[in-house]
């Protein structure tokens, strides 16, 4: 990876790990899935209007859209509005990483060279040591609902590999515009029938007044800056890497969001969980230096089998 994509990675890091205050702050005023609707609804209008659908096939936008931006903040959002904190949220979250290395070596064929296997083991060691350490301040369901919203983070990943692989000409930044396309209605579906028909649209008419502008401060954070800004820059990696050299890059996102959440929010980090911190960067880093290692060629064609197989097995 070069040194300019590297930064690019970095960039990306600095705005998901401050997202997480911005989600925090959109929570207290908003519930969780109108809030995630909402959150792709002001893009995807714009979005509808104005911007051509890339030349990528419907299956890999829907399977980006509805992994990285249904799943993902419909569980996420859930496990912080019942409990779970802010810092712990942007550790636990970061799962994808290998969820989106053992998905890719499946159903993309993608090798993974020693060093990177070591680099992701050794941040995945820093992981735990930190969720060790911050574990008794979430109970086991907030827990088990980010380690949700993080395996529909990794099945974004393989749809913004696959589409970046398939054409790779797509402009990255019209691919994360369309995908937030995809979980509008289904997040709004799940708002109506789960928090009410009427309730987001009431706590939204509560935002326009003095105490409640910070939700709408939030909205336009995660909207811009973590979405259109953040996942643009990401889908681009996403498109000239393996899944496997880009997705360590989300285990240092905790790394901002616990210090986020320590400077904003007085959640103090102890010492093991900067010692663990450190462990993460260091593994993140090895990860990401290895070389990309090419995909087969019958790699197109596994995805798509094992996904045509998946009903049957069901």
């Amino acid at each position: 990876m070069t040194t300019r994509d590297r930064m690019l990675g970095l960039t990306v890091v600095l705005l998901w790990g401050l997202n997480f205050l911005a989600i925090r702050v959109g929570l207290d005023h908003l519930p969780p899935f109108f809030f995630a609707s909402l959150r792709f609804a002001v893009i995807a209008v714009p979005v509808l209007l104005f911007i051509p659908r890339p030349d990528v096939r419907w299956r890999w936008i829907l399977l980006y859209g509805l992994g990285f931006g249904m799943l993902q903040f419909a569980f996420l959002f859930t496990a912080m509005r019942v409990g779970m904190p802010t810092g712990l949220a942007s550790l636990v979250l970061q799962s994808s990483a290998p969820f989106t290395v053992v998905l890719g070596a499946l159903l993309l064929s993608e090798r993974i060279r020693p060093v990177q296997v070591a680099g992701l083991v050794t941040a995945v060691a820093g992981m735990a040591v930190i969720g060790w350490d911050r574990f008794a301040h979430a109970s086991v369901i907030p827990v088990l609902l980010t380690l949700a919203g993080g395996f529909g983070w990794a099945l974004g990943n393989i749809g913004a590999r696959r589409a970046g692989s398939e054409s790779p000409g797509v402009n990255p930044l019209h691919l994360t515009l369309w995908i937030a396309v995809v979980p509008v209605l289904p997040l709004f579906a799940l708002s109506t029938a789960l928090e009410g028909p009427t309730t987001g649209f009431h706590a939204l008419t509560a935002t326009f007044s003095p105490t409640g502008w910070p939700a709408l401060a939030a909205l336009a954070y995660i909207a811009v800056f973590a979405t259109v800004v953040g996942s643009g820059l990401w889908t681009y990696l996403m498109s000239r890497y393996p899944a496997g050299a880009v997705a360590p890059f989300s285990l240092l996102v905790p790394i901002v969001g616990i210090a986020a959440a320590w400077i904003f929010l007085d959640e103090t980090p102890t010492n093991a969980s900067l010692v663990g911190g450190a462990i993460v960067i260091v593994g993140a880093f090895a990860a990401t230096s290895a070389r990309p290692t090419h995909t087969t060629p019958a790699e197109p064609h596994k995805l798509e089998h094992q996904l045509h197989k998946a009903p049957a097995r069901a």
